[in-house]
């Protein structure tokens, strides 16, 4: 099981199959999301539209990822994440583009 979230390194957590995974947007991190989903903030500006696909949050997650049950796989976490409903993901997602725009 992860460590539980640490909110002043900016972390946040996420309940996958009924655990708790922590997502940590480190640079290294960030850097790997943008490299796959473009700028950063072209991703917040879609967000604050309403107009962020479940397929880049699920990418932005991933990428986040401090430490996951072992055997996890992408495919297996985005279903997770789908399965979850945006509901219980936005809290996540909201300390996650805080930390893009404010940074520590």
């Amino acid at each position: 099981m992860s460590a539980a979230a640490n909110p002043a390194r900016g972390e946040a957590s996420v309940r996958i199959g009924g655990e708790a995974l922590r997502l940590r947007p480190s640079f290294a991190a960030l850097v790997a999301a943008e490299e796959e989903l473009g700028p950063l903030f072209a991703l917040v500006e879609r967000a604050a539209a309403g107009e962020l696909r479940l397929g880049e949050l699920a990418a932005l997650f991933w990428h986040c990822l401090a430490d996951g049950p072992g055997g996890l796989t992408r495919e297996r976490f985005g279903e997770a994440l789908a399965e979850a409903g945006l509901a219980a993901l936005t809290p996540a997602l909201r300390v996650l583009l805080k930390q893009i725009l404010q940074g520590r």
